[in-house]
């Protein structure tokens, strides 16, 4: 009785499941995650208010939590398999994302977004974010359906990515030399003034756009540059769009509690991008090889896991020595100071 009222998977190409997912089942997806907008937009932060460490780590705790829950319910849905999948794409989403989070942490440092502001814009820019990736995996899996060519060039690009976030340095990027900004700037009439948490103000008269329409533009514009990147990640280990579309939304719907968590910490993550480089190198060959040999999702999720733990358990250990002999070295200066009896 219950398979005749629920979706079960099968094994479609290249091994990963093949759903047939109801209409129903896509209208709820909507309702959970609009409804987790709107209680985070209307509720949890009506007022503007600056989030401390503390009530990022909580929000952040349920955010995550939230997303790694709906494994449960992909699994009632559709089976192990199909939430395997699942929880492989979520996690590369998050990890992912993480340094999406430090880039807006330039934006809004370099626009000096009072931190009261920043909760808005970034609502707005997750819900930007949330149409472009529909867009983008959608487009994703009709070309893969279409082109089983289209994985080779997916899977070079995710190698290419790995390869220059190991040998380049992404800590000099300057919001104020993107040439998208320019073009704003050029026919949007603005004001460098702020307008509480307004995108738009007006001023003698005119309708003009905030600094915060200028970061919500950028925050957009990075977003299309991250989807690049971790949509074709996240098509190595599902072709579903209903998983695909799913893991990348519940991984960036906590996006911004994370920021306020993790924005002011990036030289504690000293090497984090080495192990991203990791994973979308891995996503990348499971990709390419796909047709000669399917590497399992439980193989991947155990492979994506550690190397995400490690990478930034390392960095912690390496910044607390580094720490540590500082405050040593400066104990050791200030008894060499001392005079002598």
């Amino acid at each position: 009785m219950l398979t005749q009222l629920f979706v079960t998977a099968e094994k479609g190409r290249d091994n990963l499941v093949d759903l047939d997912v109801a209409a129903w089942q896509w209208l709820a997806l909507l309702v959970i995650i609009t409804a987790m907008l709107l209680v985070d937009l209307l509720v949890v932060h009506k007022e503007a208010h600056e989030v401390g460490t503390r009530e990022a780590a909580i929000e952040s705790a349920v955010w995550i939590g939230c997303g790694i829950a709906f494994t449960g319910v992909v699994a009632w849905w559709f089976g192990a398999a199909a939430s395997g999948e699942y929880i492989s794409g979520f996690l590369i989403e998050k990890s992912l994302s993480i340094d999406n989070v430090f880039v807006w942490a330039l934006i809004m440092g370099y626009f000096k977004v009072p931190r009261k502001y920043q909760h808005r814009v970034l609502f707005w820019g997750i819900f930007g974010a949330l149409v472009l990736r529909a867009i983008f995996i959608f487009a994703g899996v009709a070309l893969i359906e279409r082109f089983d060519w289209v994985l080779y060039v997916f899977g070079a690009f995710l190698l290419y990515t790995a390869g220059k976030l190991i040998f380049t340095e992404n800590d000099h990027v300057d919001p104020g030399n993107s040439k998208f900004l320019r073009v704003v700037n050029r026919f949007v009439p603005s004001t460098d003034e702020f307008d509480g948490q307004k995108l738009f103000s007006r001023s003698t008269g005119r309708r003009l756009a905030t600094p915060l329409f200028a970061v919500l533009m950028l925050v957009e514009a990075t977003d299309v540059i991250f989807a690049v990147d971790s949509v074709p990640a996240v098509l190595a280990v599902s072709n579903e769009q209903f998983i695909v579309f799913s893991s990348n939304a519940f991984a960036i719907l906590g996006l911004r509690a994370l920021y306020f968590l993790l924005a002011d910490m990036h030289n504690r993550f000293a090497f984090l991008q080495q192990g991203l480089a990791i994973i979308l190198a891995f996503v990348g060959v499971k990709m390419i090889i796909a047709e000669w040999y399917h590497i399992p999702t439980w193989l991947s999720l155990i492979v994506i896991a550690i190397v995400l733990s490690a990478s930034i358990g390392f960095s912690l250990k390496v910044t607390r020595t580094a720490a540590d002999a500082e405050t040593a070295g400066r104990a050791f200066d200030e008894t060499a100071d001392l005079p002598g009896d």
